[in-house]
């Protein structure tokens, strides 16, 4: 899968009806008004700036720009993650629905960060996950999750986090996780 048609792709499944139309008003001299009033979804945008070169793997300084002025810092540090090389193929991203995840995911909260300090995430990484999912408790331990995973690839085991668990003081958590 091309990472950058998944992104716009998780871009245009993220947008609200009002924050499309905000992005089509913002990009009508691009576009153009007939063009704009076509476009029903995100991708059908993304589609006509691809066309007009406004947009591009290589060229994200306006789809940035855009996003910032919707007031979308979530989509945004997706895009950054993308210009770092972070930001996976569907395929190559940790499944979603993993058991320890979602266990840890729901009764975790607001000790997700010591939980991270102690599986060794960096701060940067704590950081970025903070600041994309600011208002999502949840989100932001699963994210976090997952970008430790990444982080760690293959070495990323079961038993670091139960240990993690532990070591936070969140032996009922690391109990249902090892169940």
């Amino acid at each position: 899968v091309d990472r950058f048609r998944s992104l716009l792709l998780s871009i245009s499944s993220g947008l609200s009806a009002e924050e499309l139309a905000s992005m089509k008003f913002l990009c009508n001299d691009i576009i153009g008004k007939g063009k704009s009033e076509t476009v029903r979804v995100g991708l059908g945008l993304f589609s006509l700036l691809m066309e007009r070169r406004a947009i591009a793997p290589d060229n994200l300084g306006f789809l940035k720009m855009l996003l910032r002025d919707i007031r979308r810092g979530d989509l945004l540090a997706l895009v950054e993650q993308f210009e770092q090389g972070e930001l996976q193929a569907p395929e190559d991203q940790p499944d979603e629905h993993e058991k320890p995840f979602d266990v840890i995911r729901a009764n975790v909260g607001r000790d997700w960060k010591k939980l991270m300090r102690e599986l060794g995430l960096p701060e940067v990484k704590l950081d970025k996950v903070e600041a994309a999912y600011r208002y999502d408790l949840e989100e932001m331990v699963f994210q976090a999750l997952r970008e430790w995973q990444k982080w760690k690839g293959k070495d990323a085991k079961v038993a670091d986090l139960i240990t993690a668990l532990q070591g936070c003081n969140l032996r009922l958590v690391a109990d249902w996780v090892e169940e």
